[in-house]
């Protein structure tokens, strides 16, 4: 089972051998541990629960508590669920993982929650064009303009592109190199941007077969 819980550091850069600079994300990601191992058999499918960030018991629920003490592990602030498709699992409860999960040059995906923006216009949230600025036209230039149907049915239909919150919603995002691991100090360095914000939770996976569209 490959899959760990990591907390986003930040971006930097880092010189391969030819002298080309590689802008990398660091993740922090570990201590990550087994809390749960889900079976066909008891749960209905395979999965393994990792545990992430120690924090102090009072802090905690006594259920929480109580799942974790279980396998006499530390008081864990988050718990994610990695699904197991082949059924095959090689962790057992109460084991640590750290970054030598994966090897460099391994291509992951990773899972965060990306900033929030706030409420945004049309312009920015869905990349629309202004209306022209002459013709008295003047408070129109960023408006949406018109909307809704006419006669039948009479209504805007849902789903319509309109201004909203914007951002602050699980982005994944897919085929990111590993290109370097400090086993020691739990750090992994992904090349490219990560979603979420300095100190934001993430899921690292391996990468799914990428979908190619037909030629």
């Amino acid at each position: 089972m490959k899959g760990l819980i990591g907390k986003k550091v930040g971006m930097t850069q880092i010189f391969d051998e030819q002298g080309n600079v590689i802008p990398v994300t660091v993740i922090e990601v570990g201590p990550c541990y087994v809390t749960q191992v889900r079976t066909a058999d008891r749960d209905g499918y395979v999965a393994v629960q990792l545990g992430f960030g120690e924090s102090k018991p009072q802090r905690m629920s006594k259920g929480e508590l109580g799942h974790l003490k279980r396998n006499n592990l530390p008081a864990l602030r988050h718990l994610r669920e990695f699904r197991v498709k082949n059924g095959e699992l090689d962790v057992q409860e109460g084991q640590q993982l750290s970054a030598d999960v994966f090897s460099e040059g391994e291509r992951v995906d990773v899972i965060g929650t990306s900033k929030g923006r706030g409420f945004q216009g049309g312009i920015k949230r869905h990349n629309f064009n202004r209306q022209p600025k002459t013709h008295g036209a003047s408070d129109r230039t960023r408006a949406p303009g018109s909307a809704g149907a006419n006669t039948y049915p009479g209504r805007t239909l849902k789903g319509k592109r309109y201004p909203g919150q914007m951002g602050s919603v699980r982005v994944t995002t897919e085929n990111l190199k590993v290109v370097k691991i400090d086993a020691e100090r739990h750090l992994l360095a992904v090349k490219g941007s990560v979603p979420g914000v300095n100190g934001g939770i993430v899921m690292i996976k391996p990468a799914r077969p990428r979908r190619r569209g037909k030629k």
